[in-house]
């Protein structure tokens, strides 16, 4: 299956899935919502619906409830979503994106040592 970008809505659906570490029913999914959007049990449905269908998710449908389970992993669609991107934003170079994020202030001269560090371990 060939990942696409999900839609924040749609993200944040996943994320709490992904989170949870195991298989969840709507209920929940709007439980840990409430907190954070206003959203009806409909809209919801509909989300699971749409993740269902570009395979991100699986429903098992065998009791009462039904049971969302993920397709795609949490790291695989961070790795995904990181290359698009930086191929999208700084055309595939990783250098425009640090480059960026430290003239923006948004990375320190200790996160450069931990990269750099992290350079070091993985040669």
């Amino acid at each position: 299956m060939e990942l696409q970008r999900l839609p924040d809505a749609e993200l944040e659906v996943m994320l709490i899935i992904w989170e949870s570490g195991q298989s969840v029913n709507s209920e929940y999914l709007m439980n840990k919502l409430q907190v954070i959007k206003n959203w009806k049990r409909t809209t919801l449905l509909k989300l699971l619906e749409r993740l269902c269908a570009r395979g991100y998710l699986s429903c098992d449908r065998s009791s009462k409830v039904n049971l969302y389970s993920p397709l795609v992993s949490e790291k695989d669609y961070l790795e995904y979503e990181s290359k698009s991107f930086i191929k999208r934003l700084h055309h595939g170079s990783l250098r425009s994106l640090v480059a960026s994020l430290y003239d923006g202030n948004a990375i320190s001269k200790e996160d450069l040592k931990e990269i750099e560090d992290m350079i070091k371990e993985v040669k």
